[in-house]
């Protein structure tokens, strides 16, 4: 399943910032139970994009990224080397079933909804040759069938272009007192209509609207992990302003600012990384058992949800 647009596929001839510091309004996107190291200095990446001798950008500066997701990305996962390689492999199979084999040089996130697993990888490659490397894990929350409205978070390549264009949190609750797509400001990631799985009734495939996004920091952010959506991708706050703030798939939305063309949803103080794509892939491992890598939420944090919580997007 992949959606393409021709018209934005541009590469970008960007200018980026010397400094790529997690800007200030991240801090509140920070999750309790990951607590930052204050002795700690901001990551200074002033290296990833730097031009060499005959002014081209080194594509291998890209992996730098793992230091700033790192320090900026509070709910992260320890993945090890040999799944990491697994999951680069998965990603690899995906591309090539549409026809993106040869898919290099710019970010790519991948989503496992498997309902052992619930978890979301940014990878990177320089050439069509090389192996994909992971930059950062995060937990997420996929769709959660079994009721009504409630689709199985389709499978697939998705391309993140303006022609779905993205827009912002207002951070109100709804009637259940739940942020939906998390605090002000939070990104929405428009990946505009899909066919999904319908998970309540007896099935069956409709169209469904798919976004990634952020959702309440204090009452569902804590169960990220299991499956709890309506069949958007949710992801962590943090997250939500590291893919915003350095426009990881951003590549046709900096194709069009580099045109003429002003973008509101974008920051004026963004920090578009030169090596930016478009691409979200979902697949599903279909593990039989829970990883140790990816833990569930825990009972503390299950039992804080409120009733119909898992009614909003």
């Amino acid at each position: 399943m992949r959606r393409r647009v021709s018209s934005f596929g541009l590469m970008l001839g960007l200018t980026v910032a010397v400094s790529l510091a997690v800007p200030a309004y991240a801090q509140n996107a920070y999750a309790a139970d990951a607590p930052q190291d204050a002795a700690t200095p901001a990551v200074d990446a002033s290296g990833v994009a730097a031009h060499d001798a005959v002014g081209g950008v080194d594509p291998r500066r890209a992996l730098l990224l793992r230091d700033m997701f790192a320090s900026s990305v509070t709910r992260r996962l320890k993945v090890p080397a040999a799944e990491q390689r697994a999951y680069g492999g998965r990603l690899q199979q995906a591309l090539e079933q549409n026809d993106l084999g040869s898919l290099s040089g710019e970010y790519v996130v991948l989503v496992d909804r498997s309902e052992n697993v619930q978890a979301l990888f940014i990878y990177f490659r320089a050439a069509p040759s090389g192996a994909w490397q992971m930059i950062g894990a995060s937990p997420v929350a996929t769709g959660r069938p079994g009721q009504y409205d409630h689709f199985i978070t389709p499978l697939g390549v998705f391309e993140h272009t303006p022609e779905n264009m993205d827009f912002r949190a207002e951070g109100t609750m709804n009637q259940n007192g739940i942020r939906g797509y998390g605090n002000h400001d939070m990104r929405i990631f428009d990946l505009g209509w899909a066919q999904g799985e319908r998970g309540w009734g007896k099935g069956g495939i409709s169209q469904m609207r798919f976004q990634m996004h952020a959702t309440d920091p204090d009452k569902l952010e804590p169960i990220l992990g299991i499956r709890h959506s309506k069949g958007c991708v949710r992801i962590p706050a943090s997250l939500n302003v590291f893919l915003d703030h350095y426009g990881i798939l951003d590549r046709d939305y900096e194709a069009l600012v580099a045109e003429g063309s002003s973008l509101w949803v974008l920051h004026s103080n963004r920090v578009a990384t030169p090596w930016a794509g478009r691409y979200i892939v979902v697949v599903d491992s279909q593990r039989k058992a829970r990883p140790g890598w990816s833990p569930a939420p825990g009972a503390r944090a299950r039992a804080k949800v409120p009733a119909n919580a898992d009614t909003a997007d």
